[in-house]
């Protein structure tokens, strides 16, 4: 039986970390770490997430608050905000909770955002950065997926490792990710011939597909580390991965839940990234 990795445990232990560096960069400036959430509209998904992050970063020592703008806000009216949060010295990190509804294009409001206070990790020039190996935010899921794989001791170096997604918010980030963990990536998908195949050739098997329990025992190769970043509604209305977990449990050597595996390590990231754009920002102005 696979080993369960635990995100709730993890992502504790993630925002404990915070707390310290938000705690020791507040006696340091006289501020806290601020993060600033955009949220545009009522979708109810959104409205809770968006509470789960306030409440995570005021429990770590981050200041900041959310923006709750209605949603008839034009794209215009949503870019002066983030033009107005950009020139905020107090604020380090700017997240626009998306979906926007449909007057707005997330192309835009993402390429508007400060890469130095990026936090979500999508604007063009850090995902550049990341592309090139050099330092940059990256979005919170791919980066919490890493640290799960590293908290468990799974050797990356050498490893033949297939991420089933190639979406810009984890599947290609965190074939990126792999890849500078020297990692032999191949980025699978939806259309990918003989998929079942190629993910058995896998040492550690990355689902974000999106498409419930599509990944059976015949995706899985024994002794594999499953990392499922799908998030689903099965035929019960019971909340489910990517991945078949019973089926996938019987071989793999560790495997992540859905709920409690990736899912509390997206907000764990997020606040770690609002601490680390932080620090660079007043690094970067004491260089200057």
């Amino acid at each position: 039986m696979a080993q369960i990795i635990d995100g709730k445990v993890i992502s504790a232990k993630v925002r404990a970390e915070v707390a310290e560096r938000a705690h020791a960069f507040r006696q340091k400036h006289g501020r806290p770490p601020g993060l600033e959430v955009v949220l545009v509209g009522d979708d109810p998904a959104s409205q809770v997430y968006v509470r789960g992050k306030e409440k995570a970063a005021l429990e770590s020592g981050l200041g900041g608050r959310v923006q709750r703008l209605p949603a008839a806000t034009s794209e215009h009216e949503l870019l002066e905000v983030v033009a107005a949060l950009n020139a905020r010295d107090d604020i380090d990190g700017i997240l626009v909770q998306f979906p926007v509804p449909s007057q707005i294009r997330q192309s835009r409001v993402i390429r508007a955002i400060d890469p130095a206070k990026d936090v979500d990790g999508l604007n063009p020039q850090n995902a550049g950065a990341l592309a090139s190996g050099e330092p940059a935010l990256v979005p919170c899921t791919p980066r919490g997926c890493i640290r799960l794989l590293k908290e468990i001791g799974t050797p990356l170096a050498g490893a033949r490792a297939v991420v089933v997604g190639r979406s810009n918010l984890v599947g290609k980030p965190i074939a990126q990710l792999l890849l500078n963990e020297n990692a032999t990536v191949t980025i699978a998908h939806s259309k990918t011939r003989e998929l079942a195949a190629l993910c058995r050739t896998a040492d550690v098997l990355v689902a974000a597909i999106g498409r419930a329990k599509m990944l059976g025992e015949d995706f899985i190769k024994p002794g594999a580390v499953v990392i499922d970043v799908g998030m689903n509604r099965d035929e019960n209305g019971k909340l489910c991965g990517d991945v078949d977990f019973a089926a996938a449990s019987a071989l793999a050597s560790a495997i992540t839940p859905v709920p409690g595996g990736v899912g509390p390590m997206t907000i764990a990231m997020l606040l770690e990234n609002t601490v680390m754009a932080a620090e660079a920002r007043l690094l970067a102005r004491e260089e200057r």
